[in-house]
């Protein structure tokens, strides 16, 4: 196993109470300066309300197209490309609006941590 390469196994994936499935890309002490994952949103669904302290956090939009909401701004569309970024302490939410599935890379800084996740339940 080369600590250089990390190979995505995507049957290591599971449904993560926020409303998303998640596959760990790259969460590890040989990066300790950021974690990767791969997010999967159902057709129809939506994450709850959830913010991370301490960690800033991209996701970058790679199939399905959906809308997203950071903080009290308007929702906003988003869609294969796009990159949304969310602050520390940022309360955010992503709904799929397509009839496929909304897939995204949650890449955070400093590496996600459970202890640093909140979410309105």
């Amino acid at each position: 196993m080369s600590k250089y390469v990390k190979h995505q196994n995507l049957n290591d994936e599971y449904f993560f109470h926020e409303g998303c499935f998640i596959t760990e890309t790259s969460n590890s002490r040989d990066d300790d300066q950021a974690s990767i994952v791969r997010a999967r949103v159902e057709p129809g669904q939506q994450t709850k309300w959830h913010w991370l302290e301490n960690t800033f956090e991209r996701y970058a939009i790679i199939a399905g197209h959906g809308e997203v909401e950071v903080g009290d701004e308007t929702p906003r569309e988003v869609t294969t490309g796009d990159v949304v970024i969310i602050p520390p302490g940022i309360k955010q939410r992503i709904r799929n609006t397509s009839e496929t599935d909304l897939i995204f890379y949650a890449v955070c800084t400093p590496p996600f941590h459970p202890d640093n996740y909140n979410s309105e339940d």
